[in-house]
């Protein structure tokens, strides 16, 4: 279903200044409350035309910070943090679970991101029946997408998360059903049974990649690196993670060894992927590019891989 985002109807506001203060605001009330906000809640998650419902709840202890999901339709699906690093997960997710580095590793930072977003508040709407300012953040050029928050007037949580392509098409929705602040104790966050202690690899020694892309969007970093056995083959595969504090892409480098394979490119939602094979002195690699970043981007992405260490930097 198209998405017409606020700011086209109230376009002749976004441009006044008191508006534009007042959404550099928000945004810091959202940074600061992220990671010291308690509460609950149930909330519905949307994608590629598919719907979910779940409950979540999470918890400020001191300098800890406490999260427990469950999903309530579909799978029994469960999954337990403590700062952003998975202690246990439900059977099936459990076995995905790889390391114990947190699943958010970027501090969202609203004075980096203005450089690549425009924050402007555009409305006010109210979500699971409570106040909500609206506030859109719009890339300002055309390798990420962007967003309309929700953010709810007393804790400045995001109660609703809308991302957009460049046309305005939803890809993906994110809506709290209920929302309850500081009602929450240390029960709530106790996982059940089913939720299982994750097995984690042990964490190796940070090595400089052997890889480096000749082309990154601006704002872009190299966030993380590794090497991985594959899980279809017996090659050591490199994983490097980018992210601008909030768009991510990994890209993966295999060697082929002569295997002939074609290139590939799709999209689930928000979420792409692009294979793309490339030559170098050493022989054929297939590199992916996955992420949440539109097609275009991600093929140019992977189309700049090169050997060596010295990464572009934006």
């Amino acid at each position: 279903m198209r998405v017409i985002p606020l700011c086209v109807v109230l376009g002749g506001w976004l441009s006044m200044p008191a508006f534009a203060a007042d959404a550099d605001t928000w945004m810091q009330r959202l940074a600061a409350a992220e990671k010291k906000q308690s509460y609950q809640g149930t909330f519905v998650y949307e994608r590629n035309g598919s719907f979910s419902s779940h409950a979540v709840w999470q918890l400020v202890e001191g300098d800890q910070l406490h999260e427990r999901l469950l999903q309530l339709d579909g799978p029994a699906v469960e999954v337990s943090l403590v700062d952003g690093k998975v202690q246990c997960a439900s059977e099936d997710m459990a076995s995905q679970v790889r390391d114990g580095k947190p699943w958010r590793q970027q501090p969202l930072e609203p004075e980096a991101l203005s450089r690549w977003y425009n924050f402007q508040v555009i409305g006010e709407s109210r979500v699971a029946g409570r106040s909500t300012v609206a506030l859109s953040i719009r890339p300002k050029d055309q390798h990420r997408y962007g967003f309309e928050l929700h953010l709810d007037r007393e804790t400045a949580l995001p109660l609703k998360s809308l991302l957009l392509d460049e046309n305005g098409q939803l890809l993906e929705r994110f809506q709290f059903t209920q929302f309850l602040p500081d009602t929450i104790g240390p029960a709530d966050v106790r996982a059940g049974s089913d939720c299982k202690p994750v097995s984690l690899a042990a964490e190796e020694s940070s090595t400089p990649p052997k890889w480096r892309s000749d082309w990154l969007p601006d704002g872009f970093q190299l966030l993380d690196s590794n090497v991985r056995p594959s899980p279809a083959s017996d090659e050591k595969v490199t994983w490097l993670s980018y992210g601008d504090g909030l768009a991510r892409f990994s890209v993966f480098l295999e060697p082929l060894h002569g295997a002939v394979v074609e290139d590939a490119r799709s999209q689930m939602g928000p979420t792409v992927a692009v294979s793309k094979r490339i030559s170098t002195a050493g022989g054929d690699v297939m590199v992916t590019v996955v992420g949440e970043i539109p097609l275009g981007t991600a093929e140019r992405i992977a189309l700049s891989m090169r050997a060596g260490a010295e990464q572009a930097s934006r």
